[in-house]
């Protein structure tokens, strides 16, 4: 069995249209530690050659998701039509009260629409996940919410998370990381995200287009 490189992939013959990676994330404010993480998870995955798209300051005001209300806010129906149309996606959320922020679990709650879209949820797309918090217990407790929220969603959380406790600056106010380790870490996340992105979406334009579940990859022989 002849496995693809990710070089080999991304630089397939003919037009190749870009995987999307959709970023969500971040708080009311503009420019908080949870959105500069994004920020630079999202600027590695797009060095790999995908397309990026942030959901986060400005957008996050959502109404309450309810899923019996009919009609939909504009800015809800962008980010129903983000979270079907991405190859994979990175949820970044501040801690409240040892878990995520109400504002970031209310943007993903919207996924519920995809299955009014015949969708399953984000499955066969990857999650990368960062938690911030002002200490260690929220960090975490923020990274492990949003990998067991991703895995019920039916997609795989990377195997690289973050928890960034806050409690000391982490960003400069240009948005440069100050620490040269949580740096690594979250351009990690964004590369993992965007290798699988271009697995999942080769396959999906071109072997399973038939099949439209990345499963069959598994029974390929």
């Amino acid at each position: 069995m002849t496995v693809a490189s990710f070089s080999s992939i991304q630089k397939s013959s003919g037009p190749v249209r870009r995987p999307l990676i959709l970023g969500v994330g971040g708080t009311f404010r503009e420019n908080s530690n949870s959105e500069r993480a994004l920020d630079l998870a999202l600027a590695a995955a797009a060095g790999m050659g995908a397309e990026v798209v942030r959901f986060g300051a400005g957008k996050l005001g959502l109404p309450l998701y309810n899923p019996h209300e009919v009609h939909r806010s504009p800015e809800s129906e962008e980010l129903v039509g983000l979270l079907d149309r991405c190859d994979s996606a990175i949820f970044s959320s501040p801690s409240y009260h040892g878990t995520v922020s109400g504002t970031v679990k209310n943007a993903i709650d919207y996924a519920e629409d995809l299955v009014e879209r015949g969708a399953s949820y984000l499955q066969d797309k990857a999650i990368g996940c960062i938690g911030c918090g002002s200490g260690w217990q929220g960090a975490v407790g923020a990274l492990n919410t949003l990998r067991s929220i991703a895995h019920a969603l039916r997609a795989w959380p990377t195997p690289m998370g973050v928890a960034i406790n806050t409690s000391q600056p982490m960003f400069a106010a240009d948005g440069r990381c100050l620490d040269a380790r949580l740096a690594d870490q979250l351009q990690l996340v964004g590369r993992q995200v965007a290798t699988f992105a271009w697995v999942r979406h080769n396959f999906m334009e071109s072997t399973i287009t038939e099949t439209g579940d990345i499963s069959a990859i598994c029974q390929a022989k």
